[in-house]
């Protein structure tokens, strides 16, 4: 998250750039409004899906195991390297959400250091139930100047 509320005015950035000629006053001022921006907007996510008894990380499971109808779901090593955090957190997570009962994980009889993740009736219902919610706050935040 960017926490930074009052961000620097053209002219405070004007006087780092003639300090520092190699930054683009303008371009650090989109960069910086931007970060605000997705921050803002992070926090409202963060709100609605603690109001749906989820994390981000969760959510981000449940669509990556949803977004493709022609896959009939992921290995664990393919959940964790479509998503920027780490293995160990993506293990415990997908563990909590079997134990809400929303995704299955099978141990491969191959390899049974490779587990197959799918997701559940109870998962889907429940990701189709938060998913509309979840785009109107992301269309209602960009239409907001």
């Amino acid at each position: 998250m960017f926490f930074l509320k009052d961000l620097p005015t053209q002219d405070m950035l004007q006087g780092y750039q003639a300090r520092f000629p190699v930054m683009d006053a303008p371009t650090v001022e989109t960069a910086l409004k931007l970060l605000r921006r997705a921050s803002l907007l992070l926090r409202e996510l963060d709100a609605y899906f603690a109001a749906h008894r989820l994390s981000q990380t969760r959510f981000l499971i449940l669509v990556l195991l949803d977004r493709d109808p022609t896959v009939d779901g992921l290995s664990v090593t393919e959940i964790a390297g479509k998503l920027d955090i780490s293995k160990p957190i993506v293990t415990n997570t997908l563990r909590a959400l079997a134990a809400d009962g929303l995704l299955k994980i099978v141990t491969n009889e191959d390899d049974l250091r490779a587990r197959w993740v799918t997701l559940t009736a109870r998962g889907r219902k429940r990701l189709h139930k938060v998913l509309p919610g979840y785009f109107e706050l992301i269309q209602d935040f960009m239409a907001r100047p």
